[in-house]
């Protein structure tokens, strides 16, 4: 029985280890039909204005490489000349704050003072802030523009946790990823 709590208990922490801490979000025409769109082109990136995590060779290369490939993985194809659909893209990295809150606990006596090891004895107060935690973010935008109406027609985000610059661009190609996988057109 004591193994199988120690199992339960590694399961969990390994799930745990395994989330990802990337989030997508998307948005769209409703009721637009993207299968009218068979050739796709590519407009320059836009300037975002943030940090320079992005802005060099390696890190375009990721982008455009991933993104072409799960473009095309979609049935759409390349073309220079006149394409029904054109994508761009836009990277962003930005500093956020967090607040750090903890939670008093007041247990009753033993042996052991005010902690309690075989259970929750105590009255749990509500938290408060014992400080803040700074944070970088790193988002990429990729946005599909009708070339017809010259108007978004679907647009979507990666977001990330920034730790380290290089780790950062070795993971763009997983964001581009998630990110395509909004696109309204599955893998054919």
């Amino acid at each position: 029985m004591k193994n199988l709590g120690i199992i339960l208990i590694a399961v969990v922490l390994f799930g745990l280890a395994s989330c990802s801490s990337n989030r997508f979000n998307t948005t769209r025409i409703q009721n637009l039909d993207f299968n009218q769109y068979k050739t796709y082109g590519w407009l320059p990136p836009i300037d975002s204005l943030s940090k320079d995590y992005f802005n060099n060779d390696i890190a375009k290369h990721n982008i455009m490489t991933t993104a072409n490939q799960e473009i095309e993985r979609r049935g759409l194809r390349y073309s220079k000349e006149n394409p029904d659909i054109l994508f761009r893209y836009v990277t962003i990295v930005n500093n956020k704050k967090r607040l750090v809150h903890a939670r008093p606990y007041y247990g009753y006596g033993g042996p052991w003072g005010w902690y309690q090891p075989w259970g929750f004895y105590g009255y749990n107060y509500h938290p408060f802030v014992v400080g803040e935690q700074r944070l970088r973010y790193g988002h990429i935008i990729l946005e599909a523009i009708d070339t017809k109406t010259k108007s978004v027609i679907w647009q979507a985000r990666g977001t990330s946790e920034v730790n380290a610059p290089e780790k950062a661009i070795n993971n763009l190609p997983k964001i581009v990823e998630g990110v395509m996988k909004k696109y309204p057109l599955q893998i054919k």
